[in-house]
């Protein structure tokens, strides 16, 4: 997607299509699903596919965020993409560490989002699943045999929600820490493009 609709390409950040080169075939891997919540908005569906994409570029109150997506792609559905998890520039690390701690340790691995002080409304992760977008309060990554079952809570003393599961084999977590290392580059790039552009003189940016 466009991530600036300036006219003056001098002036635009650069269009940093993540979901070309994200892209994950889950076919050869142990069959896993999403939607399983008990209260999902959708019927379970098998993850043929999973990509990460570029939602949004934002500069706002003297700092530059942005908004990415993790999609799956089924063919029970066409192939059409499906956001389960939206999420800034501070989640894809550390949740690729919670990947990899819980499917090496075999134990549940459970990651608090945290919030900056004075941000208590910026939403920094939020699940797809079971509706429009819920704000987490944590993550948490259960391994089993062949797959790691990544489920949500809203909030502190809220319920856990099933969400989706992604494969436990070594293949899938090589080529999952590969994808998301270059997303995170692409990602902080892109922000720094995004604090640049912002600091211009405005006559220079028209």
């Amino acid at each position: 997607m466009a991530v600036s609709s300036m006219m003056d390409n001098q002036n635009a950040l650069s269009d940093r299509n993540l979901e070309a080169n994200t892209t994950l075939s889950l076919k050869r891997e142990p069959a896993c699903f999403a939607f399983l919540s008990s209260r999902s908005a959708t019927a379970p569906q098998p993850i043929d596919s999973l990509n990460l994409d570029l939602a949004s570029v934002d500069y706002f109150g003297g700092r530059a965020s942005l908004w990415a997506t993790l999609e799956v792609r089924s063919g029970a559905t066409n192939e059409q993409p499906a956001a389960v998890l939206g999420f800034d520039e501070t989640f894809l690390r550390p949740f690729t560490r919670a990947l990899i701690e819980a499917a090496a340790s075999r134990h549940p691995y459970r990651m608090t989002i945290l919030r900056e002080p004075g941000e208590a409304r910026r939403q920094r992760v939020v699940e797809y699943v079971t509706g429009p977008g819920a704000a987490l309060s944590e993550v948490i990554l259960t391994p089993h045999d062949t797959v790691l079952v990544i489920s949500g809570r809203a909030q502190e003393d809220g319920e856990e929600e099933t969400l989706f599961q992604l494969p436990r084999s070594d293949s899938f977590l090589r080529a999952f820490v590969k994808m998301t290392c270059q997303a995170d580059q692409a990602l902080r790039d892109t922000l720094n493009e995004s604090e640049k552009l912002a600091r211009r003189p405005t006559d220079q940016r028209r």
